[in-house]
């Protein structure tokens, strides 16, 4: 997606249209909306509860996904993966297990690269919906927390890039004109010198 026509989008329509861009692209989205948030064009509240509904309805439809069709899936494709039934009751045990740590842990970190596999495999392995999002939702928070910080540093940055970049400009005419008017009276001072 382009980056340009992704922020005239949030401009455009904003909170309502970042909930279903969110299920899909949800960390990109949320630094732009960082960078937004810092230019002024959105507010903090709805913005950030756009970005977490939207990514967490997204995590919903992994765990449906994998809670409907995990056995299947496997059974029909797992061959290609290398994943055999035994590999999945093994998982599903750790899952069982572990499942607080891998849920918060993933969410964080965006699943270690493998987001969508971990979200399926929760569902694949019947782990409480309500539980599931429960934890979900307080990685959500740091998670969303988190990038639209970064965004907003950016945002801060080229504020101050651009703040620099008008100072230097300033700065730099005021020595042209400087430099120029120094040079202007040396000729007119030269000019005196050959006309007494």
């Amino acid at each position: 997606m382009d980056i340009d026509f992704a922020t005239q989008l949030i401009l455009e329509y904003k909170y309502l249209l970042m909930i279903p861009v969110a299920v899909v692209e949800g960390p990109v989205l949320s630094m732009i909306s960082g960078v937004l948030l810092r230019l002024g064009q959105l507010s903090i509240i709805p913005t950030f509860a756009a970005l977490a509904v939207g990514d967490l309805l997204g995590d919903a439809m992994w765990y449906w996904l994998g809670r409907r069709y995990g056995y299947s899936f496997v059974s029909r494709f797992g061959k290609y993966f290398s994943v055999t039934r035994e590999h999945v009751e093994t998982v599903r045990e750790l899952f069982h297990v572990y499942h607080v740590r891998i849920l918060l842990v993933s969410k964080v970190t965006m699943g270690i690269g493998f987001p969508a596999a971990t979200l399926f495999t929760a569902g694949l392995s019947h782990i409480p919906f309500w539980k599931f999002m429960g934890l979900n939702a307080l990685g959500q928070i740091v998670w969303t927390g988190l990038l639209l910080g970064i965004g907003f540093f950016l945002g801060n940055l080229y504020m101050n890039v651009n703040n620099i970049i008008g100072i230097l400009s300033i700065a730099g005419m005021m020595g042209f004109f400087l430099l120029a008017l120094y040079g202007f009276g040396r000729y007119l001072g030269n000019r005196l010198k050959q006309a007494l």
